[in-house]
């Protein structure tokens, strides 16, 4: 809050608005005398009570609290669309040791994944320098903020001096933002739903990378959106023909029924960061 020459008060986007702001509140009310009534649970204002806060009751507040910081926050960055990465946490980068390996033949494929790596992280870096001629408000990167094909593409955007998102989820075992996020554009959620809203509302095209099961269930997620019109067609791509045939037997689906042979059409395979952004290039008439 401000205020202007004649004194008025205005908000940050420069609407006049005479009442106390709710921040302005909570450090009175933090400043209030000690007393067994002050200190009560009860006493705190809502809105500033994260115990109250975390009650069952306000799960759709929170919900609603994870749908709105992260829109808002892109929306006052001017961010207009996206190019969204999705990806293994646990593909090293070329020459890192496969911290995740459990065995020899997991270690052996993991450093062979590592090319993966190398091709996201070119990816993110031609997406980034398409972003820059739209003072980088188009095609900005995203990815699921942690390690491995995640950290390639905020690695790369960042070797171009763009701003690329990270959309963080809560785990039981610790996952901090890896280091090349915007960190402004940074964020953390609980939910799960709500972190894959957050992928789609602004993508132009998805890129996805050899994972596990987060990775399948993103892939997945686009694909049913896009195959039952609930989102337009857009550049879907996988990377790694050989990996994405070996786990997932399309043509079964499609000679089963259970899928449209046409529906196997909805996504392309690449295995290089050229032939995926020649897509996308392709498709927008770039």
């Amino acid at each position: 809050m401000t205020k202007a020459r004649n004194g008025r008060l205005r908000r940050k986007d420069g609407v006049w608005d005479p009442l106390k702001s709710s921040s302005a509140d909570k450090q009175r009310a933090e400043a209030v005398p000690k007393t067994p009534q002050s200190l009560s649970p009860s006493y705190r204002l809502a809105y500033a009570d994260e115990e109250f806060l975390c009650r069952e009751e306000l799960r759709p507040i929170r919900l609603q609290l994870e749908l709105l910081k992260p829109e808002m926050i892109l929306t006052e960055r001017g961010i207009k669309s996206t190019v969204v990465m999705f990806g293994g946490a646990r593909i090293p980068a070329p020459g890192a040791s496969a911290w995740a390996a459990r065995n020899d033949v997991q270690r052996v494929n993991l450093e062979a994944a590592s090319v993966y790596y190398e091709e996201a992280r070119k990816f993110a870096r031609l997406c980034s320098k398409h972003s820059a001629g739209f003072n980088f408000h188009e095609y900005v990167v995203v990815t699921g903020g942690g390690p491995g094909v995640m950290e390639a593409g905020n690695r790369g955007a960042a070797e171009e001096g763009a701003p690329s998102i990270g959309l963080n989820i809560v785990l039981p075992h610790e996952q901090a933002p890896n280091a090349y996020v915007t960190p402004e554009l940074s964020f953390n959620f609980h939910y799960f739903a709500i972190r894959k809203m957050h992928f789609m509302v602004r993508a132009k095209a998805i890129a996805v990378f050899p994972g596990g099961f987060g990775t399948l269930d993103e892939f997945f997620e686009c694909l049913t959106l896009i195959q039952t019109g609930r989102m337009e067609r857009l550049p879907l791509i996988l990377f790694g023909e050989k990996f994405w045939r070996g786990i997932i037997n399309f043509p079964a689906l499609a000679e089963f029924g259970t899928i449209a042979p046409e529906d196997i059409d909805l996504f392309s395979f690449v295995d290089t960061a050229d032939e995926a952004w020649k897509i996308i290039a392709d498709f927008y008439e770039l």
